[in-house]
């Protein structure tokens, strides 16, 4: 079924990046992305969503993003195998909040993700090593939508 979560976020590839936005062929933001997928698996969206900014907090050092995922999403452990499907959660830089978001998926049996990159919209990229390092947890859908 984590499976259908990777095929309803491939069917954003290409939607342009747009701050704050979720729509699917219109604009999206990584988080936007993640809302998405979740209104076509799960249905209505958990919560209000409040504005951010682009810098997610970075000055207050506060990690909105990740006790949102936290409130939303089962953890899983950063050592645990991950799974297609799983929603990774990024640190663009050691020390920084994690501020970046995409679905874990698999190309060609190497794995890759989904997620929506300013400058370049939905994509999916391969999950390289310094991608691979950037990752700070690991989260699924409840288990009953996946």
């Amino acid at each position: 079924m984590r499976k259908d979560v990777v095929e309803v976020a491939r069917s954003w590839v290409g939607t342009p990046y747009r701050h704050q936005a979720s729509v699917k062929g219109s604009g999206t933001d990584c988080l936007g992305l993640i809302r998405g997928v979740w209104r076509t698996i799960l249905g209505s969206e958990p919560e209000t969503l409040p504005r951010y900014s682009a810098d997610w907090s970075e000055a207050s050092g506060e990690e909105r993003l990740w006790l949102a995922a936290e409130r939303h999403l089962f953890r899983r452990a950063l050592t645990d195998q991950w799974v297609v499907g799983d929603v990774l959660l990024f640190r663009m830089k050691a020390g920084c909040v994690a501020k970046h978001v995409g679905f874990l998926s698999d190309r060609n049996g190497h794995f890759s993700f989904i997620h929506a990159y300013q400058g370049h919209g939905v994509l999916e990229s391969p999950l390289s090593m310094p991608w691979r390092n950037r990752v700070a947890a690991v989260f699924e859908f409840p288990r009953g939508a996946t």
